[in-house]
């Protein structure tokens, strides 16, 4: 009986981590975010969480990332077309969905640049300590430099 109510109580968050993470899937039907994309120079629809501004020391970042990727990862953590704040709070601090990121604790990788990029683009289909996967992309639509600018992002959260 407790195993058949925990794996519903599973079900439900998929489905609500789902519902919270999707984003625009001709698939699906899901409708298109009435927000533009970050740097569209249009105004958003509505305000959107503030994530963590890390201070960006330029000679910390990995090869190849900017100040700017950091600053675009941070719009798309908290603005469509990502939606990371639905599951990792919009302080990149966690939820009981998925982990903190501003700390130097790594549950499923060892929190390298290029490792974070693969845990955006894969997702994570069996967490170690969270109760619902992260679909890849979280749900999201992202192009290959969108993932790079999140990933950038929270690797600047923790290696500051």
């Amino acid at each position: 009986m407790r195993e058949r109510n925990a794996a519903a109580v599973a079900v439900l968050v998929m489905s609500l981590v789902l519902a919270a993470c999707g984003g625009d899937d001709p698939n699906t039907g899901a409708a298109e975010p009435d927000n533009p994309l970050p740097g569209s120079g249009a105004a958003p629809a509505t305000q959107q969480p503030a994530a963590a501004t890390p201070q960006v020391d330029a000679a910390s970042l990995p090869e190849g990332v900017t100040a700017e990727m950091v600053a675009q990862g941070r719009q798309i953590f908290v603005a469509p077309p990502g939606t990371c704040y639905t599951c990792h709070g919009p302080d990149a601090t966690g939820t009981p969905l998925a982990p903190d990121l501003t700390d130097d604790e790594w549950i499923n990788i060892s929190g390298e640049y290029e490792e974070i990029v693969e845990l955006v683009h894969t997702g994570v289909p069996t967490p170690v300590s969270h109760p619902a996967p992260m679909p890849p992309m979280g749900g999201a639509s992202l192009t290959d430099e969108q993932v790079n600018a999140v990933a950038a992002y929270v690797y600047s959260l923790s290696h500051s």
